[in-house]
């Protein structure tokens, strides 16, 4: 039988006030706590019901005769609360999850459509190093602009590229989970934008030797495998990420072409296709000499089925001191085209590997130019291998 009433609880004194069947009110001044005392396999256990007065007497009832109803079952009523506890924490995490595990759930959704799987153009890069370790832990209908400006502010103006792909990398994760039904909101990083300011910022080109010295640079290139690619780049004009992992198994030796993989090619995953080069006599010996020795990989690096690094490739100009990057090779080339009218302009940025015309355009000029590609390069090797002697290489930025 019941034995405690509302009136007696507020002229109570503080002490544990009995109402019967295991309940209990634990009072301490104008406050107390609702506590259900019960036994479950011979053992004494307590729960907590909630705190009086915001738990009423009659509402402490009615919970107490709920867990009592488990317990009649045969159940440990703390048990299945801490059950039911951690069901609905792991169903609101499905529901609403942190900001890192929507990293994770957008990039796993993306990456198909990434070079390399999204590794190569290190995707997660900017979200992993500044806006993670800011606010990856909070859940998603809890981030605001403000956690996407004090993340990005410290790079704002000093590390203005860097800042761009991050805030940029952040849209696509909260406008991805908004599609996926997660309760994001994407226009908060526009917010953030608008807070952060205008940053005028001046893009730096990559570093190039003039095309009046690279015949001696070349020349004065090492006889080591990063010397090598080096050159390789220097005659062929291709990006280092197709260079530095070039295969023997991928040159037709009849023709003399070199077919670089789409997967190597710098553009969209699905929006580029295999890239044909023409190789000069010179290269075509590099890599005989390479395949007589049973090679695949022209240039290998130091661990085993490997290629040779970036960081290897640039180190040999780094070492020689000319200031130069292999990039800038490319522009090297397009410069001595133009200063000496060696081609035209679509031959010129097909060798490139650049796009040229439209879409409408492209699709109706569908050549690759290849043997006209292969009269430039053969004219650029020729003039490369004239080694004249102008001393150093210094270096101009274009």
């Amino acid at each position: 039988m019941s034995k405690l009433f509302n009136a007696t609880i507020q002229k109570a004194p503080d002490s544990k006030l009995q109402d019967g069947r295991g309940l209990i009110l634990v009072k301490k001044g104008k406050s107390g706590k609702w506590v259900y005392r019960y036994s479950h396999l011979g053992k004494r256990r307590e729960m907590g019901l909630g705190n009086w007065p915001i738990v009423t007497l009659a509402e402490a009832r009615k919970i107490r005769d709920t867990w009592a109803t488990v317990l009649a079952s045969g159940q440990d009523p703390i048990d299945v609360r801490d059950a039911q506890k951690a069901e609905r924490l792991e169903e609101s995490k499905r529901d609403d999850p942190t900001f890192s595990e929507l990293v994770d759930i957008v990039f796993e959704a993306k990456k198909a459509s990434l070079r390399g799987d999204g590794a190569r153009g290190r995707w997660r890069s900017p979200l992993d190093l500044y806006m993670i370790p800011a606010f990856g832990k909070k859940r998603a209908s809890q981030i605001t602009q403000r956690d996407v400006v004090d993340a990005l502010k410290p790079i704002w103006k000093t590390k203005p590229p860097t800042a761009e792909k991050a805030i940029q990398r952040t849209r696509i994760v909260l406008r991805s989970a908004k599609l996926m039904g997660f309760p994001t909101d994407p226009f908060l990083t526009e917010s953030a934008r608008e807070t952060l300011g205008v940053v005028h910022h001046e893009v730096q080109h990559m570093a190039s030797v003039e095309w009046q010295h690279i015949p001696e640079l070349y020349a004065r290139l090492p006889k080591t495998v990063g010397g090598d690619c080096n050159r390789w780049i220097i005659l062929t004009c291709v990006r280092m990420e197709a260079a530095r992992a070039a295969r023997v198994s991928e040159i037709d030796f009849e023709t003399a072409t070199w077919t670089v993989p789409a997967d190597r090619i710098k553009g969209q995953k699905g929006k580029v296709t295999d890239f044909r080069v023409p190789l000069v006599p010179t290269l075509i010996d590099m890599a005989l000499q390479r395949k007589e020795m049973g090679m695949d990989l022209l240039f290998p690096g130091y661990r085993s089925g490997s290629p040779i690094s970036n960081v290897a490739v640039e180190k040999t100009l780094r070492v020689m001191d000319v200031g130069g990057t292999p990039h800038g090779f490319r522009t090297s080339f397009r410069t001595w085209v133009q200063d000496t009218n060696a081609c035209s302009y679509e031959v010129a940025e097909m060798t490139l590997g650049h796009r040229i015309g439209g879409i409408v355009e492209r699709s109706y000029a569908r050549s690759d130019l290849l043997e006209q590609r292969r009269k430039v390069m053969e004219d650029w090797t020729g003039y490369v291998l004239s080694v004249k002697k102008l001393g150093s290489a210094p270096i101009t930025k274009r």
